[in-house]
């Protein structure tokens, strides 16, 4: 089985409830920001990276998303008739992601500074990790609330605590979805069996981000954005 990653997960099947009224008649990835709708940020990632495939997972009203993506070389997935989560998500799809390794990312994100795809490769160790997560000091989190999501060693490792969040692109190891009872899971589950066996590794991204998770960060990315480009 090989080590390094060579296709990209990206999850776009949530409800994007925290969206309000902006996701009444589209899916959260269709959502713009400095006119290009949040798929398109993400995909523009995923593409620097040259991966052999892209999968995108749908499920809160795809029919915009899908014929947005239309003749792009991006496979997609429809899952029906329930939505399955990041951890259900990212299994159901392994059929054409492949064995071994991935990346996963959400859609909810503005990155700005190094490809954060390119670094989490960079800084993959596969024999001392089972997944490596890009973090974001709370202090720089743009959008976000909260005291964090892990806490870090001086070596990497993660633990549960304050200190950086998950800012939605890591490389993950598939081996543990098959253990997982549930049809729908987040990976958090998975994540807690890599803490319990110190496998969970995270690294700081030292350029901007910013949570488009809310309708407020629209205006927040954009300001962060408009700043690079001045």
């Amino acid at each position: 089985m090989r080590n390094t990653p060579n296709a990209v997960m990206m999850f776009a099947a949530g409800f994007g409830t925290r969206m309000k009224h902006l996701t009444k008649d589209q899916p959260k990835p269709m959502i713009k920001v400095s006119g290009r709708p949040l798929i398109d940020h993400a995909l523009d990632l995923a593409e620097a990276i040259n991966p052999e495939r892209v999968v995108v997972n749908l499920h809160y009203k795809p029919e915009p998303l899908l014929a947005h993506l239309e003749g792009r070389d991006v496979h997609t997935i429809v899952e029906r008739p329930d939505i399955l989560e990041t951890g259900g998500g990212l299994r159901n799809a392994l059929p054409q992601l492949g064995d071994g390794p991935v990346f996963a990312m959400n859609t909810d994100a503005i990155w700005v500074g190094p490809n954060p795809l390119a670094l989490v490769l960079d800084a993959w160790e596969p024999d001392n990790m089972d997944a490596l997560l890009m973090c974001v000091p709370v202090a720089r989190a743009v959008g976000h609330s909260g005291a964090g999501d892990f806490t870090t060693s001086p070596d990497g490792r993660l633990s549960r605590g304050p200190g950086v969040i998950y800012g939605g692109v890591q490389i993950i190891k598939t081996d543990l979805l098959s253990t997982i009872p549930d049809k729908a899971f987040s990976l958090n589950v998975v994540w807690d069996q890599m803490l319990a066996q110190g496998r969970l590794s995270g690294i700081c991204y030292p350029g901007r981000w910013c949570d488009v998770g809310h309708p407020e960060g629209i205006e927040m990315a954009e300001r962060m954005l408009g700043a690079v480009d001045v």
